[in-house]
């Protein structure tokens, strides 16, 4: 098993190069730029934005600036007026004045020492301010998977029981529904009906805490941080408690069939002991190993609309934004630091496959 391990942390490297490299090309080809974003600026806006970027500041976000960035031609739509000089200025300091294949080559460097450098934008690391979101999307990705999971895992076996039967056909028929309606949709039934829409205001609309949290004590603290997950975690779970249970209730199905169940009711056990002793291990398997990815998966992904509906500042919408704003250093960053983390989490579902199940060698396996 550990010279499994081994060659799949090695192909972390090469998927993870290919993953900045595929997005850094991409981002070369799109229209705009940060230097096209402080042109604009100073279009509309003035003088100020030239103090901006053009003093100590400036030269602090400059430095960093050479690892990410969509170009270096100064024809820059709307440059008409600003002095040549500043212009080439500005792509000095956001690293514009180097060839493309430098920046990257500079940015993987950085990177492999978690030097991510600083937001354009932003006074602010990129680490810092990943830190500062993060709080948030856990609190979304990790609620939502245990409520899927501690919903659609008895529910599934409890369909795979009732195989056929009116309770089977009544809720596969509301597990479609959830499916059929889209997490963001679901977000604005649950505003409108239970968060003072034109019904009950049960739920606070925003935030993760009332404005006077600061002052409660641990339990009221805690009470209002949950008042307030209700809505949004709801929404999440919707499609993900609509695909788990299905997969669940299949995977109990297909090893309720098997001739080991035969033998042990030959043998005259309960089905509750056949069912929980002998088919719940083996249906579990894939279910359970999966349960990384799936954290992963919503707390990376799934998360976006939610939190600009219920106008939560996690990593989804930081993400949005620093592709929306051109804040490369922010972009990629996250980029990077989500790409490894899910690399490694594959790893992690694998050894869960082991630990539930050690007849399972991924070492016999060819890579």
């Amino acid at each position: 098993m550990s010279a499994y391990i081994l060659r799949r942390l090695v192909l972390v490297i090469p998927t993870l190069l290919g993953i900045m490299l595929i997005n850094f090309l991409v981002i070369q080809l799109l229209p705009g730029g940060p230097v096209e974003r402080v042109i604009a600026e100073l279009t509309h806006v003035g003088g100020g934005a030239t103090e901006r970027f053009s003093g100590g500041g400036g030269d602090a976000a400059g430095s960093q600036a050479a690892q990410t960035g969509a170009g270096g031609d100064s024809a820059y739509r709307g440059a008409q007026g600003l002095d040549p000089e500043f212009i080439k200025d500005l792509e000095k300091q956001f690293g514009f004045d180097k060839p493309a294949h430098e920046r990257f080559l500079l940015m993987l460097v950085n990177y492999a020492t978690f030097d991510f450098g600083e937001s354009y934008f932003r006074s602010i690391t990129v680490i810092d301010l990943i830190l500062e979101k993060m709080p948030v999307s856990i609190s979304l990705g990790l609620w939502t998977t245990l409520l899927s999971y501690l919903i659609s895992i008895p529910l599934g076996v409890r369909k795979a029981v009732k195989d056929g039967s009116r309770f089977d056909t009544w809720t596969s028929g509301l597990i479609i529904v959830g499916y059929a309606i889209p997490a963001f949709l679901f977000a604005v039934l649950l505003l409108v009906f239970f968060a003072g829409g034109s019904y009950l205001q049960l739920f606070p609309l925003r935030g993760l805490h009332s404005d006077n949290a600061d002052q409660m004590g641990f339990f009221a603290y805690t009470l209002d941080y949950l008042w307030h997950l209700v809505l949004p975690v709801s929404a999440m779970s919707i499609s993900g408690f609509a695909t788990l249970t299905l997969l669940t209730k299949n995977s109990f199905l297909d090893e309720i069939k098997k001739q080991y169940v035969l033998t042990a009711r030959a043998k005259g056990l309960t089905e509750r002991r056949v069912l929980y002793r002998h088919v719940f291990r083996n249906a579990m398997l894939i279910v359970v190993a999966g349960f990384p990815a799936a954290f992963v998966s919503i707390f990376f992904t799934g998360s976006l609309l939610i939190e600009v509906i219920f106008s939560l500042d996690g990593l989804g919408l930081l993400g949005f934004e620093a592709a929306l704003n051109r804040d490369y250093p922010v972009f990629f960053g996250t980029l990077y630091i989500f790409g490894l983390m899910g690399l490694l989490i594959g790893i992690i579902s694998d050894l869960t496959y082991v630990w539930i199940d050690p007849r399972i060698d991924f070492e016999s396996r060819e890579t």
